[in-house]
C-alpha cells in the first residue's frame, strides 16, 4: 500500500513541469508609489463613497474597510468601532430607505471637491489622504413633483488607508470626520 501511495506520488512529481516544482510562492505585492499611489487612493475614495452614499451597498465596498477600521466624528464621537460595525450600520441606514423602511425613497449624495485631497505615504504600509466634501439630499417640490439635488452641509475628511501585501490593495483603517457644518463656500479656503 505505502509502495503505490509513493509511486502515484512520484508519478504525479514527474508530470508537473520543472518550472512549476521551483516556481517560489508569489511575493507580496509591494505598495505603489507616485501617480499609481494617487490613483489608487483616489479611485478607493471615490467607490468608498458611492457605496455609503448615493449607491447604499455598503456590502459592495466593505472590502475596502480593514477589519480593524474606526471612525471618529466631530458631531456624535465614535460612531464605528470596527470595519463590520461600519458597514453593519451603513446596511441598517440602507435598508431604511427600500419600500416600506422608515425612510423610505431618501436619497444623499456625497461630492468631493475638486482639489482639495492631499495624499501623504506614510513609509511602505500606508497613505493618509484628506480633504473637503460636500453633503447633498434629494428633494421633491411640493406641487409638481419635481424636485433636486439640495447641497445640505460639508466637512473634512482625514482617512488613513493602510497597504495590505497580500491582497495588493488598500484598505481604510482609520477616518477622522471633522468641521462638519452648513454648506461651505466653494472653493473652501485651503490653507
Amino acid at each position: 500500500m505505502i509502495h503505490r501511495t509513493l509511486a502515484a506520488a512520484l508519478a504525479l512529481l514527474a508530470a508537473t513541469p520543472l518550472a512549476a516544482q521551483d516556481a517560489p510562492a508569489e511575493a507580496p505585492a509591494a505598495m505603489p508609489s507616485g501617480e499609481a499611489l494617487k490613483a489608487a487612493v483616489e479611485a478607493n475614495d471615490a467607490r468608498l463613497f458611492w457605496g455609503f452614499f448615493e449607491g447604499c451597498d455598503p456590502e459592495l465596498v466593505a472590502d475596502l474597510v480593514h477589519p480593524d477600521f474606526r471612525m471618529l466624528h466631530d458631531l456624535v464621537g465614535m460612531p464605528s468601532a470596527s470595519g463590520a460595525e461600519m458597514v453593519a450600520g451603513a446596511t441598517r441606514n440602507c435598508d431604511a430607505r427600500k419600500p416600506g423602511g422608515a425612510s423610505e425613497g431618501y436619497r444623499n449624495r456625497r461630492l468631493f471637491v475638486p482639489g482639495s485631497r492631499r495624499i501623504q505615504q506614510l513609509g511602505d504600509w500606508g497613505v493618509l489622504e484628506e480633504g473637503h466634501h460636500t453633503f447633498h439630499e434629494w428633494r421633491r417640490a411640493a406641487n409638481d413633483g419635481a424636485g433636486g439635488w439640495v447641497q445640505t452641509g460639508g466637512g473634512r475628511y482625514i482617512h488613513v488607508w493602510k497597504w495590505m501585501p497580500e491582497e495588493g490593495s488598500f484598505r481604510l483603517l482609520e477616518s477622522l470626520s471633522l468641521d462638519h457644518g452648513p454648506a461651505p463656500s466653494y472653493p473652501p479656503a485651503l490653507d
